[in-house]
């Protein structure tokens, strides 16, 4: 049994704890109204733009003058998975379900015979897939705050996304990131990048007459590029959101399983110290008889 010495300091040792966790929730607490405010702001205009573009490039003829972007390698061997997540752990299960989705996708791919490739963003998809794909790691980034990440960022990790595809180092490529429900539901999500996922459509709006000014390659040349960057700055505001409400959540209940343990140790303690107590009393008794 535990000396009543070595109770204490472990009751004040889960207290100090008890403390750093429920700080720790706050701080997600009043970080998490910012990002998610970033993530809903930023998402009607990510997706919107991304029908925009997969709209104008199924108008478009896929010929030699198509950007590459749009037209692809002409290949489908060779698959780059965009790994997105957070540099900080102490998040719940926020980073390992994003690498886990990572995995699968992964899994899926090689067993249909293709070449897959990691390209991580955030500290924790690089720890994590290195331990099983090291050698298929070719490019990784440590972003810093998600919270704090600008346009300016993501716009340098597109054009290097962009050259490498330009280059021929991959066929397609995937972004992987979770997406921000609520603070108790955070949704890992993937969704193709490059080249564009040609948006099929049927019926009346399929024969449309479109006119465009200027003509659609013209367009998507702009737009193309801007497309991969405001994809990749919407992942990692999704993920500055899904991250701190896993945070939250997290430092929630470690704080409450920091206030059962508090309880049960100190329900020990007392009896421990009652059982000393007792001890003594019968000792002194015995030895007044004894007299």
């Amino acid at each position: 049994m535990a000396s009543l010495k070595a109770l204490k300091i472990r009751i004040n040792s889960v207290k100090s704890t008890q403390k750093i966790t429920k700080a720790m929730k706050m701080v997600a607490a009043a970080k998490l109204r910012r990002a998610q405010d970033a993530a809903e702001a930023s998402r009607p205009y990510a997706e919107r733009l991304e029908k925009v573009v997969s709209s104008i490039a199924s108008k478009v003829e896929a010929g030699p003058s198509a950007p590459r972007l749009l037209a692809g390698t002409g290949k489908d061997q060779v698959h780059l998975l965009v790994v997105c997540t957070s540099d900080k752990g102490l998040a719940g299960a926020f980073n390992t379900n994003i690498v886990r989705l990572a995995r699968r996708k992964a899994e899926e791919l090689k067993a249909a015979g293709k070449t897959v490739k990691f390209y991580t963003i955030g500290k924790k998809a690089r720890d994590q897939i290195v331990r099983t794909y090291r050698q298929d790691i070719v490019h990784s980034i440590e972003p810093g705050d998600l919270g704090k990440l600008g346009f300016d960022s993501v716009r340098d990790w597109g054009a290097d996304l962009t050259a490498r595809f330009d280059a021929g180092e991959f066929d397609v490529a995937h972004l992987l990131f979770s997406k921000f429900v609520s603070v108790l539901t955070q949704e890992p999500t993937a969704i193709q990048l490059m080249p564009v996922a040609i948006e099929h459509r049927s019926g009346s709006s399929a024969l449309a007459a479109v006119e465009y000014e200027p003509d659609e390659e013209e367009i998507l040349a702009d737009l193309l590029p801007r497309n991969v960057a405001v994809q990749l700055l919407r992942a990692q505001r999704e993920n500055a959101a899904s991250e701190q409400g896993s945070k939250m959540t997290a430092m929630d209940n470690a704080t409450r399983n920091a206030g059962d343990m508090i309880n049960k140790l100190t329900i020990q303690y007392n009896r421990t110290r009652q059982a000393a107590i007792t001890t003594e009393l019968v000792e002194i008794i015995s030895g007044a008889e004894a007299l």
